[in-house]
């Protein structure tokens, strides 16, 4: 019965969606207060009908009602309780569901905080993003239902793949889910401007909030996604640049340039056009990659392994809808003003030149991920794009946009000074540079590019402090000013520091890690030692363990720096009846900021005694590679915390035309 209830109110979000896009063009078109009111009133009814499917999806999963084929072919009774609930999402049927639990929650909260929107953009935003809805329902109950009944029920399940039974990736999904529908409403906020015919500075304001909570999301949910893959695969490294990351991370690049674009359209009214293509952009690739995702083109441990048939329908859902959007910029692109006026040494030229590295990168990317099913498509051969690709095309891209990003907050709108800039960076500069040279000289005069990249971090963590010294007029004013000022800065202003120097951490972790790393790997015995330059690993025993729905091989193995132990790995190979498979789980030492990183692999037999294969990673400066994202989605939260931003962009404007 609570199926079908979740069966019911899933159609019943389908039928409410196609109400609330009616009634929004309806109200639109006739200047119907009441109208609005029902769209709106939908709207919310929308999200509310999903958060009743999907808490009946879940209540099937959780107590394992394997009538339902989604349940039965992704749990088993044997799973811990989180991972049945984060079977919920662990499947495509599920993950489409949580995709639009996630848009009409978008829709409903626009409706609900909204409120100083103008009228007319308000309720055309609203339809927007209702006829979003109608399309991912109408895929969902048509294609993709989640509550589909199996006629025999079977007595057990077939359970979740057991890479994705894992804390990181129960959380992954809804906070990547979030940060890719969240750009649903700045698309809305797009088109319904372009029917308004009216993109100003004000508009640029009410979009930023949206765009920020999409990317901070966003940057949790790749990381948690990152951190996943570098405990859980078991092959030390955190970045593959597999096509399913990049679908990830191409939104984001656009995001992060979108909300630099606004900023321009906010202050100065200049560049709206291409901020609201950026706008339109920004979801685009988030179609795009859960279509990449779905569709069974790409092979990925990431991806679901869907039937192209429903891949198809999702790119055909990609091209009308993002057709759509494009073709109305098109049209109505000769209405955008020119904006301000600026310098070629100006904050605006600045955020330009920011934003072209952006797109830049963010096309090189989208290049390196669907060449390679062009080149299948038309020739029928096979072939890879991976890191020296990207390597070489994407990393001299944010090498010059980490260069200028210091420099940016520090000119001033319309016509900066390119000199006092260079007076207040130079020391920075000489200290990042400095860092750079004592990386090459003191660690490996080999690393010359990981030495670089040391400089680059150092530089953008340096200028970051920079900024807010400046803001503050610290070491230039007496402390009692220079406190009053930065314990009076705006959220916004702290929140931004944050994003820069939680950039330049992710630098300074990346760099030293993929520059430094120590890796070796050999077949021990019982009490064989493994070398691993200075350090080195003894394994001591290997123990079987019964896990709740594995068997496992545990390795005690210690590690020692010197002839000094400085922890004990507890490896693990497990293997899963349920599902057949067999799965690695790392052991990770954390030494302040380094990891020491642990594999046991395969057992054999070597001269008629058993030896493992063991694996040894260590990862200097690791921790920051995590840390730094987590760093930069706290500047994201922080300025969404900001009044201003939340609250004074409706209420200014309509000061401002009273």
């Amino acid at each position: 019965m609570i199926v079908e209830i979740g069966a019911f109110s899933l159609a019943l979000a389908l039928a409410l969606s196609v109400a609330q896009a009616l009634a929004g063009g309806l109200a639109r078109w006739r200047r119907s207060p009441v109208m609005s009111g029902a769209g709106q009133g939908a709207a919310i009814g929308a999200f509310v009908a999903l958060l009743v499917a999907f808490a009946a999806l879940m209540y099937a999963f959780v107590t394992s009602d394997f009538s339902v084929a989604n349940v039965a072919a992704n749990s088993h009774t044997a799973k811990p309780l989180l991972y049945r609930v984060a079977g919920t999402w662990g499947s495509h049927e599920g993950s489409m569901l949580l995709w639009c639990l996630a848009l009409t929650g978008c829709g409903a909260a626009v409706a609900l905080y909204g409120r100083d929107l103008p009228a007319g953009l308000k309720t055309l935003t609203i339809s927007v993003q209702g006829l979003l809805g109608v399309v991912f329902l109408a895929y969902t109950v048509f294609a993709s239902n989640p509550f589909n009944r199996v006629i025999n029920a079977p007595v057990e399940g077939r359970s979740l793949n057991p890479l994705l039974q894992d804390p990181a990736l129960a959380f992954h999904p809804p906070a990547l889910y979030v940060g890719y529908v969240g750009m649903s409403v700045v698309f809305s906020f797009a088109v319904a401007a372009l029917i308004e015919g009216r993109v100003d500075a004000a508009w640029a304001r009410w979009v930023r909030p949206w765009t920020l909570a999409a990317w901070s999301a966003l940057t949790v949910g790749i990381t948690l996604g990152s951190f996943w893959a570098y405990y859980e695969l078991g092959w030390g490294g955190w970045w593959f640049w597999d096509p399913v990351e990049n679908a990830s991370f191409m939104p984001w690049l656009i995001a992060a340039a979108l909300l630099h674009s606004a900023i321009v359209t906010e202050k100065r009214g200049a560049l709206a056009g291409w901020t609201v293509f950026l706008a339109l952009a920004a979801f685009t690739f988030s179609m795009l990659g859960a279509f990449l995702v779905r569709s069974g083109v790409l092979t990925s441990v990431h991806a679901f392994a869907v039937d192209p048939t429903r891949g198809v329908l999702l790119l055909t859902i990609l091209g009308v809808t993002a057709g759509a959007g494009f073709a109305l910029f098109a049209w109505r692109a000769p209405l955008f003003a020119r904006g301000g006026v600026f310098a070629p040494v100006s904050r605006e030229s600045a955020l330009v030149l920011n934003n072209i590295l952006l797109a830049a990168a963010t096309a090189t990317v989208l290049l390196g991920t669907l060449y390679p099913l062009m080149r299948e498509a038309a020739t029928g051969e096979a072939i890879s794009v991976g890191p020296p690709f990207f390597n070489l095309t994407f990393t001299p891209l944010m090498a010059a946009l980490a260069i200028l990003l210091p420099a940016g907050p520090l000119l001033a709108w319309k016509r900066g000074d390119l000199t006092g800039v260079v007076q207040r960076l130079w020391l920075a500069a000489l200290i990042a540079v400095g860092c750079g040279l004592a990386a090459y000289a003191l660690i490996s005069p080999r690393k010359a590019f990981s030495a670089a990249g040391v400089a680059m971090g150092a530089w953008l963590v340096i200028g970051a402090l920079v900024e807010l010294a400046e803001r503050t007029r610290m070491f230039r004013a007496p402390a009692a000013e220079s406190w009053r000022r930065l314990i009076g800065l705006p959220r916004g202003a702290w929140g931004m520091t944050l994003a820069h120097l939680g950039l330049g951490v992710f630098v300074l972790g990346a760099c030293f890690e993929t520059g430094w790393k120590l890796e070796a790997a050999e077949t021990l015995p019982i009490g064989g030692r493994l070398n691993l330059g200075e350090y080195s690993l003894v394994l001591d025993d290997i123990r079987g363990v019964e896990g709740p729905n594995y068997e496992a091989e545990r390795g005690l193995l210690r590690a020692f720096k010197g002839d000094a132990q400085i922890c004990t790995p507890k490896p693990e190979r497990r293997f899963y009846p349920a599902g057949g498979q067999t799965t690695t789980e790392v052991a990770i030492c954390t030494r302040g900021l380094d990891h020491l990183y642990v594999v046991l692999g395969e057992r054999r037999d070597a001269a008629g005694e058993p030896v493992w294969l063991v694996r040894g990673y260590w990862n200097p400066w690791a921790l920051l590679i995590f840390i730094g994202p987590g760093i930069m989605a706290l500047g994201g939260v922080v300025s969404l915390s900001d009044r201003r931003l939340r609250l004074g962009a409706g209420r200014k404007q309509q000061a401002v035309a009273a």
